[in-house]
């Protein structure tokens, strides 16, 4: 069985904790590993890191790197989709990198999984996994269904049939319902949520795109590297659009374990311990008369007086206040955020590189000022800046530094300047991470302005 895992999307729904540039399956809940790193771990005692098949895009390759080291299984494979087409694009790549670079069979079972949901009770939810196996090998598409505790808006549904094995056939999936629909479905007692979560064989999903998506067998009909090159063509469209509501070989596998795919921020409120008031708090916070709300905060003191049923989630950068209930809507205020240009939708203060990180301490006209963290033995290109100059000052960690054809050790305490138009270029030879106050003036101090003449990440 190969396990693949999706992990290229660009969530907004737990803004501002999730952002574009750092969507919410590297976020940490609540003291966790990143749900990435929990997802990959999760599958572990089932398969080897060699049969792990992560899908993302080259924007977040570090991010993955990282936490698959984090999870303990650096010899997961990493494919990078050319461009976001959906979850149907990214399994029949996926499928095609099993089939031409691991040499996996027509009947070998992918086991497809979304990369940012909370599953606890995991022994009951591997050995699920292995039925969906066994069931998936008989040339069907098994999904997993979550027996719901509640009507939930929040969730698509599957209707299920008769008894087939170890699960039930499909009847239909259903969309996200209103809440009298949602009633309705959870008092049949035969509707489950959609986990998004399948196990099929090469060989069946082969022919069930030939079937319901031509155009996309089509192009993974070929080789795995012309798959690459033609991924752009193929249509945008999910799995469950594009196949499992067509087909008439799905059963679902219902699922008794606590899960949540912790879409908005009520779902997070869900997964979070209270306290004797029904409030979930987490960072520096201080309440009084406050009930049934969820308090979240990152760089600051948050104090709420007589708060009930809201949502507070500071960063430090932006704070949202919402009613509970009305969390969904966070995806549309990012959308207005984007049409007015506003950084803070896509990008947090704290960037991460291959290298490192920098977190933006200040700005103004004419002027910015970073911190800047050089893990060790990393470095960054050797470039330079038409518009600016840069001031480094060490304050942790060894530098050494490469401005025109001097290269020298700056140690903590010490600075340097670089002037503009000038090569340079930071790395960490030593053992600690580097830190560093990078102080910048100049006309123009965007991140474009860099021209890089060697690196080695392949960036110049």
């Amino acid at each position: 069985m190969k396990v693949i895992i999706l992990a290229g999307g660009g969530g907004t729904r737990l803004f501002p904790l999730s952002r574009t540039n750092y969507p919410k399956q590297f976020l940490k809940i609540d003291g966790r590993q990143s749900l990435l790193a929990e997802t990959v771990k999760r599958f572990l005692p089932l398969t080897k890191a060699s049969d792990l098949v992560i899908v993302t895009n080259e924007q977040y390759i570090h991010h993955v790197r990282a936490e698959l080291k984090v999870a303990g299984a650096p010899g997961a494979h990493i494919l990078l989709e050319p461009e976001g087409r959906n979850t149907a694009p990214a399994i029949a790549l996926a499928a095609g990198f099993c089939r031409d670079e691991l040499q996996a069979e027509p009947g070998e079972v992918l086991f497809v999984t979304p990369s940012d949901h909370i599953i606890e009770k995991e022994e009951l939810f591997r050995a699920a996994v292995r039925r969906s196996a066994e069931m998936a090998s008989d040339n069907k598409i098994i999904t997993f269904g979550i027996r719901p505790d509640k009507p939930e808006t929040g969730y698509g549904y599957i209707q299920a049939g008769a008894k087939t094995g170890a699960g039930y056939i499909v009847e239909s999936f259903k969309e996200k319902p209103d809440m009298a629909t949602a009633k309705s479905y959870v008092a049949a007692g035969n509707y489950y949520w959609n986990s998004g979560m399948f196990a099929l064989t090469i060989g069946c999903l082969t022919q069930e795109l030939e079937t319901h998506q031509p155009e996309i067998a089509q192009i993974t009909a070929q080789p795995y590297q012309e798959i690459i090159k033609q991924f752009k063509a193929m249509p945008n469209i999910s799995f469950d659009y594009a196949v499992a509501e067509k087909s008439t070989k799905v059963a679902t596998i219902p699922l008794d374990v606590n899960w949540n795919d912790i879409g908005c921020w009520d779902a997070m409120y869900e997964v979070l311990d209270k306290d004797d008031e029904a409030n979930a708090i987490l960072g520096d916070c201080v309440t009084i008369d406050c009930k049934n709300t969820l308090m979240l905060g990152q760089s600051r003191l948050i104090a709420g007086i007589g708060l009930d049923d809201l949502l507070v989630v500071e960063s430090d950068d932006v704070i949202l206040v919402a009613k509970k209930g009305e969390s969904q809507k966070v995806k549309q205020l990012v959308g207005e955020l984007k049409a007015q240009g506003r950084r803070e939708a896509d990008d947090h203060t704290t960037m991460y590189r291959p290298w490192g990180s920098y977190t933006i301490l200040s700005e103004g006209p004419g002027y910015k000022m970073k911190k800047i963290v050089v893990t060790p033995g990393q470095q960054l290109s050797l470039q330079l800046h038409y518009h600016r100059s840069e001031h480094w000052i060490v304050i942790g960690g060894t530098a050494r530094v490469t401005i025109g054809d001097k290269v020298e050790m700056v140690h903590e305490n010490q600075s340097v300047f670089v002037p503009a138009s000038t090569k340079h270029r930071l790395e960490n030879p030593g053992r600690l991470p580097l830190e560093i106050i990078e102080v910048q003036n100049g006309k123009y101090l965007e991140e474009d302005d860099i021209v890089r003449f060697d690196d080695i990440y392949g960036r110049a």
